[in-house]
């Protein structure tokens, strides 16, 4: 069974939009907390936006207001908007899940044991 499942990226010039999705199927959010990541080449992962499982949401203070995260419960769905793209947002995205009752820090990729596969964003220049 597929537990997360990443997609929406894709190739966009500078200051473009784009929105990814996490599927969710497994997952009841009320259990999890998602989290949507980042990895470029030769850099640490980084960690953009979350939500927890008691729905608070949070994007990291660097991005500046241009990310945000949503959910679709019906859905079982985790949104990214991206918005005024610059080409340091070229990476690979990620979602992942935490257990409630599994991690301590939402905001620490090390504390998630669930990852989707991966989408790739391209920002050009």
């Amino acid at each position: 069974e597929v537990q997360l499942q990443a997609s929406g990226g894709g190739s966009v010039q500078a200051g473009g939009s784009l929105r990814l999705s996490c599927a969710a199927p497994a997952f009841g959010f009320d259990d999890v907390a998602i989290g949507w990541f980042r990895q470029a080449p030769w850099k640490e992962r980084e960690g953009l936006c979350w939500r927890t499982n008691d729905a608070n949401t949070v994007c990291a203070a660097s991005l500046k207001g241009r990310f945000t995260i949503s959910s679709d419960n019906a859905k079982n769905t985790v949104y990214l908007q991206m918005n005024s793209l610059i080409p340091e947002d070229t990476a690979v995205y990620y979602c992942a899940a935490a257990l409630a009752g599994d991690y301590d820090d939402y905001t620490d990729w090390t504390e998630y044991n669930y990852w989707g596969q991966g989408t790739q964003v391209t920002v050009s220049s």
